[in-house]
């Protein structure tokens, strides 16, 4: 391959990657926390309403991103404390004298002036607001086809024995070529996955303890990092 084509290529990659990341969604507001449990409040016309308590402390805002040096607007957070000594060299040489931080994200901004050293703190929301949440499911091991699907199983008698909530035929013939086809539906670790859950709104907020009482459930076990998104 010649100089020219390489060049061109990684040219083309660039603005590729420009452009995916200028299509995300951007957000306004935005904080991390962590998952604490699920209770119940009651609002002023005495309807019962299920929430997710979620608590949170100041985050400071660790590098600011913008269009002409990176392509695109974000700014990274970093949340949380950690014991100094389990912080790489470079995390450190990154973050500099702002913090041990036990957790950095990166937020996808739209507007706002924010420079490094910033704190972002729980009064940035406000109840009532639509807020979009992201977590870390909880993991469930190894599981076959039946939970982690929904497979209907197999028949319960005419013979059955123990096959019941085996898969049944993979292979085939047709335009599989007799194979297992990539993205086949089996049996595998389950859990553990991203989770993104839009149309969410806060039902509450305790400033005083630093919590955010999110209407609805909240992928993840108590502990989970939380991304609040508004």
């Amino acid at each position: 391959m010649r100089a020219s084509d390489g060049q061109c290529w990684e040219k083309s990659f660039s603005i590729t990657v420009r452009k995916v990341l200028s299509q995300q969604k951007k957000y306004m507001k935005f904080i991390l926390g962590t998952k604490q449990n699920m209770t119940q409040i009651f609002d002023e016309a005495g309807i019962v309403h299920p929430v997710t308590v979620i608590k949170t402390s100041p985050n400071v805002i660790t590098q600011v991103k913008n269009l002409s040096k990176d392509g695109y607007t974000a700014v990274q957070v970093g949340y949380g404390a950690r014991n100094p000594k389990n912080i790489s060299k470079a995390v450190k040489g990154h973050v500099k004298e702002l913090g041990s931080f036990a957790h950095i994200k990166e937020f996808r901004i739209e507007g706002g002036e924010y420079k490094v050293g910033d704190i972002i703190d729980i009064s940035t929301f406000a109840a009532g607001d639509g807020v979009t949440v992201s977590s870390i499911s909880k993991g469930k091991g190894f599981q076959g086809g039946v939970k982690r699907y929904g497979f209907k199983g197999g028949p319960r008698s005419h013979g059955q024995k123990h096959s019941e909530r085996e898969p049944g035929s993979l292979g085939g013939g047709g335009r599989d070529g007799g194979r297992v086809a990539k993205g086949k539906r089996m049996a595998g670790r389950t859990g553990g996955d991203r989770i993104t859950t839009g149309g969410l709104t806060i039902a509450g907020i305790n400033a005083e303890a630093g919590e955010i009482f999110i209407r609805g459930a909240v992928a993840g076990r108590r502990g989970t990092l939380v991304e609040i998104k508004g």
